[in-house]
C-alpha cells in the first residue's frame, strides 16, 4: 500500500493557447473536486466561446503559416517522442495529479500515465511511416497520392481516462500535422493542462496544441460548432455524440465518435474459468467501472452458471473500494451525480427482484464525503432489464444465462451497443466462429483488454460510434487522401 504518493503539482490557472497561459476571457472559473474526498481542492479557468475562438485562430495560424506547418513528418515525430520521454520523466507527478482529480488508485493512475507516454512513443515513430501510392493510369499521366492533414482538429475528451485519452487523440492528430484544440471534461482537466505545458517545454511550436477547459454546454458546444475546424474527435455519451455529429454535419466536416458500450463476456461451459474469472472481475471494477469498454455483461452457458457464480462470489468478497493512496481494487466514482446514478440502478434491481449474487465493500477509513460505491454482481438479470441493456458506468456486473451457441451470439448482439466483447472457450473453432459473428469493434478470445492496446485499432459498431482510434487507423482518420494527376509528354 502506497501511503506516500507525491502531492500533485497543479497546472497553471487558465486556458492554454499559443504555448501561454491566459485567464478565461470571461474570468470564470470551475471548482475541481477530489472524488475520494467529495470536496473542492482547486479552481481552474472555465473557458467559453471567446476562448475557443482564440484557440481555433491560434491553431489555424500554426497549420497555415506558422512554424508547425514547416516541420517535416520526421521532425513532428521527434517532438512526439520527446513528449513521451517528458511524460515518463514526470510520471509520478502526473499519476498523483490524475489520481487526485479522478479518484482512481495510484497503481491505475501510474498505468494510465505509462499508456499516455506510449501513445506519444508510438505516434512519434509512426509520423513518417504514412506513405502515398502511385496509380497506373492513362499513357502520358503520372498519378501519385498522399495523405495530408485535415488542418485544425477539435478534440473533446471524457473524464474517465483524461491522460490516456489525451495521448490517444492528440498523438495521431499531431503526427499527421494537424493543429489541435482540446476541450477536456470539466470533471477532470488537470492532466491535460499539465501535458500541454510539457508539450510546450519540449519544443512544440505555438498553436500546435491548445487546451481550453470549460463546460460542455459552453466551450464544448462552441468548439464542435466552430466554422473554422476541419475535423472532430469525440468520446462520450451517445446523446452528446448525436449533438457533435449534427454540428459536424452542418459544417460538412468529418468526425470520429466513441460512444460507450455494454460489452459482453460470452463464457461457454468448456472455458478455463481459473483464467477467465479474474479477468472478468477486473474489467468491471477497473476505474470503478467507468470504462466505455468495461465487460459489464457476463453471458454464461447455463450448465456452467452455478460454478461461475460460486467463483465470482469468492472473487468479489475480497474487493475493496478506497482512496487513491490506499491502492486498492477501485476508487470512487467521479462525482455525486454519478454515485446517485449507480445507486439508482441498485434501487431499480431491488424493486424488480433482481438478486445481488456477489459484492465487495467500501474499505474502512475512507473519507466520509467521498463518492464510493461497492462493486456488485446481479443475476440472473432478465434480458430486457436496464441492467442488461443500459450502460451503468459503475462497478456493476450483470449475469445472464444462455442455452447454446446460437442463443449466446444472439444475446451478445442484443443491445444497441457494439464496442468490445470477450469469448471464453477452449474449443478453438467455436471461439473463432463466435468471435466473427459478434457485432463489436474489438473481440478478444480467452482474454479481454490489452494494457491500453495502443497499436490495436479501436472503435465501435451500432450506437457505440464510428471511426477508429489507436494504431495506424487513427493516422488515416486524422488525414485525408489527396490525388495529384500530372500530364506529361
Amino acid at each position: 500500500m502506497n501511503q506516500h504518493a507525491p502531492e500533485p503539482v497543479m497546472a497553471a490557472k487558465g486556458v492554454f493557447i499559443d504555448n501561454a497561459w491566459r485567464p478565461a476571457a470571461s474570468g470564470a472559473e470551475l471548482d475541481v473536486y477530489a472524488p475520494a474526498e467529495g470536496r473542492v481542492f482547486a479552481r481552474i479557468a472555465s473557458g467559453g466561446k471567446e476562448d475557443i475562438d482564440s484557440a481555433v485562430a491560434a491553431a489555424r495560424r500554426a497549420v497555415e503559416d506558422g512554424a508547425w506547418s514547416r516541420l517535416t513528418a520526421t521532425e513532428r515525430g521527434r517532438l512526439l517522442t520527446k513528449l513521451g520521454i517528458a511524460v515518463l520523466e514526470n510520471a509520478e507527478e502526473l499519476a498523483a495529479l490524475e489520481a487526485r482529480d479522478t479518484g482512481k488508485p495510484m497503481k491505475q493512475a501510474r498505468a494510465d500515465i505509462a499508456a499516455c507516454a506510449r501513445y506519444f512513443e508510438f505516434y512519434g515513430g509512426a509520423a513518417d511511416k504514412v506513405h502515398g501510392e502511385t496509380i497506373p493510369f492513362l499513357a502520358g499521366y503520372f498519378v501519385p497520392t498522399e495523405r495530408v492533414a485535415h488542418g485544425v482538429t477539435a478534440h473533446i475528451i471524457p473524464w474517465n481516462y483524461p491522460a490516456q485519452m489525451f495521448g490517444r487523440t492528440i498523438g495521431p492528430a499531431l503526427a499527421m500535422g494537424n493543429a489541435t484544440v482540446v476541450k477536456p471534461a470539466e470533471d477532470a482537466c488537470l492532466t491535460p493542462l499539465r501535458l500541454a505545458e510539457l508539450a510546450a517545454g519540449v519544443g512544440f511550436p505555438e498553436g500546435a496544441l491548445n487546451v481550453v477547459p470549460g463546460l460542455g454546454e459552453t466551450a464544448g458546444a462552441a468548439l464542435s460548432a466552430h466554422p473554422d475546424i476541419d475535423f472532430i474527435a469525440f468520446t462520450g455519451s451517445p446523446e452528446v455524440g448525436t449533438m457533435i455529429q449534427t454540428a459536424a454535419a452542418k459544417n460538412h466536416i468529418g468526425c470520429t465518435l466513441e460512444l460507450g458500450g455494454k460489452s459482453p463476456h460470452v463464457v461457454f461451459a468448456d472455458a478455463d474459468l481459473e483464467a477467465a474469472i479474474p479477468v472478468i472481475a477486473n474489467t468491471v471494477v477497473q476505474n470503478a467501472g467507468q470504462t466505455c469498454s468495461a465487460g459489464s455483461r457476463l453471458l454464461v452457458e447455463r450448465k456452467a452458471y452455478d460454478e461461475v457464480i460460486a467463483r465470482l462470489k469468492a472473487r468479489f468478497v475480497g474487493l475493496r473500494a478506497g482512496a487513491p493512496e490506499m491502492d486498492l481494487d477501485l476508487g470512487p466514482v467521479i462525482n455525486a451525480k454519478q454515485k446517485e446514478r449507480v445507486e439508482g440502478f441498485f434501487a431499480r434491481a431491488a424493486r424488480d427482484g433482481v438478486d445481488v449474487l456477489a459484492e465487495g465493500a467500501v474499505a474502512e477509513g475512507v473519507p466520509a464525503g467521498g463518492f464510493y460505491v461497492p462493486p456488485r454482481v446481479f443475476g440472473p438479470v432478465p434480458r430486457a432489464h436496464c441492467l442488461a441493456t443500459d450502460e451503468v458506468f459503475g462497478p456493476v456486473l450483470s449475469v445472464l444465462p444462455f442455452d447454446d451457441e446460437a442463443d449466446g451470439i444472439a444475446l451478445a448482439n442484443g443491445t444497441e451497443f457494439g464496442l468490445m466483447a470477450g469469448i471464453w472457450s477452449t474449443n478453438a473453432s467455436r471461439a473463432v466462429r463466435v468471435a466473427r459473428k459478434v457485432k463489436a469493434g474489438q473481440v478478444y478470445v480467452n482474454a479481454y483488454g490489452a494494457g491500453g492496446g495502443i497499436e490495436l485499432p479501436f472503435g465501435g459498431m451500432k450506437k457505440s460510434g464510428h471511426g477508429r482510434e489507436k494504431g495506424f487507423e487513427a493516422l488515416y482518420e486524422f488525414s485525408t487522401l489527396k490525388t495529384i494527376i500530372i500530364k506529361h509528354d
